[in-house]
This record gives structure tokens, sequence and C-alpha cells, in this order.
């Protein structure tokens, strides 16, 4: 990636036949968006036409970087062998396509093991994350997303994820850092450049700094602590402006790919202007 600034992008919708277009209509640099529905077990297969349209595509664009979202479904530290079984398939199906596409990675939720014991949820998710990659060879990586802190759900903390990376040891596992998740889940009280740069030590300590692939670039709708995962504009949440200035000046965070996942200044999803904003604040 480009040493000045990051790669600048967004969760994007349309397709694999409009999301480059719909990508650049916004300015974005780094893309994000759904290989299949994201709240269906049953994954259809991308055809090999629209498989070539979007690479072509890509190849014309100014699109740096490509990461899928996995489905909402899948739940690796679940209880219930049968949902077990079919979130290691769901996963694995949402991987495929990344990789027919030539996706960087697929981002996704771990779960939550609810009353299990947390050791046990742990493991339980290294070992389906361990199958997963093992059915799908390749260079497209798994990569975990920071989790909000609720229900029980892994990950929540770089310990945590730490845990997870070791313990599936691949140079295919990744992991996805959102701000406003951090935030949420009491990682990050206030977004200074004091904090961030504390979490960039604890980041290094626990999964290695190099092992974050991306980062998911929202503002907080709900308070520090909260354990409720709520988006919300750049600026215009609990974050805040002055949050994201600090943000900018962390260097060790500008080879990540930086993807909004905001809803939108008109509600409908990440455009123009929170991309110009977010972009505006490296020159400042």
């Amino acid at each position: 990636m480009k040493s000045k600034n990051p790669y600048i992008g967004a969760h994007v919708s349309g397709g694999l036949r409009n999301v480059i277009m719909n990508a650049e209509a916004i300015g974005a640099e780094c893309i994000q968006f759904f290989g299949a529905s994201p709240r269906q077990w049953n994954v259809s297969m991308p055809k090999k036409d629209d498989i070539s349209f979007f690479k072509d595509a890509r190849k014309q664009s100014a699109i740096k970087s490509v990461y899928l979202h996995a489905a909402y479904l899948p739940n690796l530290a679940t209880a219930d062998p049968e949902m077990y079984r079919k979130s290691i398939d769901n996963l694995v199906s949402h991987l495929h396509i990344a990789s027919c596409i030539d996706a960087d990675g697929l981002i996704f939720h771990v779960g939550s093991g609810k009353e299990a014991p947390k050791d046990q949820a742990l493991a339980q998710a290294v070992a389906g994350m361990k199958e997963v990659l093992a059915r799908v060879p390749g260079s497209s990586k798994l990569v975990m997303e920071n989790a909000a802190g609720g229900g029980q759900k892994l990950g929540a903390t770089p310990h945590e994820l730490g845990i997870m990376l070791r313990g599936v040891r691949s140079s295919r596992m990744g992991v996805c850092i959102d701000t406003a998740h951090a935030f949420e889940a009491g990682i990050i009280e206030a977004y200074t450049k004091a904090t961030i740069a504390k979490l960039c030590e604890v980041l290094e300590s626990e999964i290695g700094l190099e092992n974050v692939r991306a980062l998911h670039v929202n503002d907080s709708k709900t308070v520090f602590n909260s354990h409720h995962d709520r988006h919300e504009n750049i600026g215009e949440g609990h974050i805040g402006l002055q949050g994201f200035k600090a943000l900018v000046q962390e260097t060790r965070l500008y080879d990540k790919a930086w993807i909004l996942e905001v809803p939108g200044f008109d509600g409908g999803g990440p455009d123009a202007r929170n991309v110009s904003l977010l972009k505006g604040m490296f020159n400042e």
C-alpha cells in the first residue's frame, strides 16, 4: 500500500457487476461488500461471467484493496452442533467466493458461546477457523473482526483476538479493528493521540500490528462501554471529529485498508461525504 496515506474506502452494494462503479462514485480507494446474501445460510456462487466482469472492472479502476464481509449468521462459538456445522459451511462458501474474485480476505464475526466456558468457546472457534482455511486453499485471508462486547461475543478484546490468532497459526489469518466496536466494548474511552498510541501498543503485543489487515472506521451512536453495536457517520457520534482527527495521525495504521460502514448522511449507506470528510483529515 502507498506510504503517504492509507487507502480510504467503504462497504458498497451493487454486486459484482456494479460494486466497482458504485465504489468509485463515492471516491473509494478500497472496498468491502457481500459476496452473497448476508442473511441466508444457502450461498449462491457467482457466475463465471460476473467474476470476469468484476476482475476486468477492478483492473481498470482506482480500487487497490478488496474485502468481502461474511454473512451475519455464522457462529463458530455456538454450543449447537448443527449450527456450528452450518456456520463452517457458510464461511467456507463465502471464503471461496473471496478466493474466486481474488479478494484480499473475508471479514467475519466469530460469534458467541453464550453460557459456555470462555476457554471452550475460544477453542471451538479456533478449530472452526482451521477447518474453513483447510477447505478453501488460496491466498484470501480469513479476517476476524473485533466485537462490541455484548452477548458474550468472542473477540471483544485484543487479548481474545490474539488467543484465537495464535491458536489457528496460519499466515492466512488476520484481524479487522472496528473503531466503534473498540469504543463500545470499553477498549478505548476516547480517541486521542495518546490513547490511540496505547491501543496500537496493545495490538502489537497481543496480535502483532502486521496482522491487522483492515480498519472499520465508524463513529459510534452509543456511549463508551455500552456493548451496543451501533454505527454513526463520521463526526456525528460519541467518538466525534476530534477522535478521527487523532486517528489519522497514527501512521502505524497507514498500511491497513480504512473501510467505512456508516449509515450515510442521507441514510443510504457510506457516501461520498463521509469518504471526503475522512480523506480531508489527512490534509489538515
